[in-house]
């Protein structure tokens, strides 16, 4: 493909107070296989106590860089308020804390030619080995893809780490809902408004990033209760409110997932990974319950009770 026909991206990043990772996520952009000319990263701030200026100026010498700053309103609506300012025919959004491979874009612009106006998706890969619960995260979400997205030309679901789309669709759909004000049920809800639109989501494992979202057992725990809170907000807006307590996935989903990592290849860790499957699915019932519990008479957009709260960590 001649290089003026390829596909123009803007790369857009949402960070809070991650400048480490922030600069390894820029690093690995350098080295991608892409044209300079043909893509540009929008970083937007979510207001970090430090402005990222001094990690994010020294980039602007080998790529096209525009930093913005926001307030503390979570990645939905950073990700938005960057899409706003974007100049690219189609956006690629991902998080601080990953790293691109060098075809990353390359990938991308493949299937847009061969299949237009598709949301696509694709592959994340654990980036800390080492650690059992960054691991066990990502198992987790490899699971989800493989109950949801098994059929790789019909996906159901795709996360906000490692996606693209038009820009003229995106602004069509009304971007993220800024109502997830937490690192979690913006990409579900985001997907499922694509489809009820009649549109195509596509997943592309070759399209890949490193995730390297260092946990412990208590962040892990908190990122899974996030999760949980981020799932009733979904259910609640999919659903008549009173069916939203009681709504649960279909038993075979439950019985796969505690299944799974007795389909891993490292026998010796298949117990640790269940275990922390067994404690994911406590935390997310934990934080969907928790946030039913937290939501008052009041009634807000799309006529849901809501109630206003302060948010410590809107990034998981």
């Amino acid at each position: 493909m001649k290089q003026r026909n390829r596909p123009f991206f803007s790369i857009i990043i949402p960070t809070y107070q991650r400048a480490r990772l922030l600069e390894r996520c820029l690093r690995a952009i350098t080295r991608l296989d892409y044209p300079t000319d043909r893509f540009e990263v929008v970083v937007v701030d979510d207001g970090s106590r430090v402005c990222p200026e001094k990690i994010v100026a020294p980039f602007a010498a080998c790529l096209d860089m525009t930093l913005l700053r926001g307030v503390h309103n979570g990645p939905a609506a950073a990700r938005n308020v960057g899409a706003a300012r974007a100049k690219g025919e189609f956006l690629v959004f991902t998080d601080d804390d990953c790293a691109p491979l060098p075809d990353w874009l390359q990938s991308f612009s493949k299937r847009f030619t061969d299949t237009p106006g598709c949301l696509i998706g694709g592959r994340t890969i654990n980036g800390l080995p080492g650690n059992p619960y960054s691991s066990a995260s990502q198992l987790l979400c490899d699971y989800l893809y493989a109950y949801y997205n098994a059929d790789h030309n019909n996906a159901q679901f795709l996360t906000s780490n490692n996606l693209a789309l038009e820009r003229k669709r995106f602004t069509m759909l009304g971007g993220f809902d800024t109502d997830f004000c937490r690192a979690g049920g913006e990409d579900r809800e985001f997907s499922s408004r694509w489809l009820r639109h009649g549109y195509r989501i596509l997943y592309a494992p070759e399209a890949a990033v490193l995730h390297t979202h260092s946990l412990t057992f208590n962040t892990f725990f908190r990122q899974h209760l996030t999760y949980g809170r981020g799932a009733f907000l979904f259910h609640r807006k999919q659903n008549d409110p009173c069916e939203c307590l009681t709504r649960l996935e279909h038993l075979s989903f439950y019985s796969g997932l505690l299944g799974y990592p007795y389909l891993l290849p490292l026998k010796r860790k298949r117990p640790l990974f269940a275990s922390l499957f067994m404690v994911s699915q406590v935390a997310v019932a934990a934080g969907y319950f928790l946030e039913r519990i937290n939501r008052g008479p009041e009634r807000g957009k799309f006529g849901l009770e809501q109630r206003p709260e302060r948010d410590v960590d809107k990034h998981g």
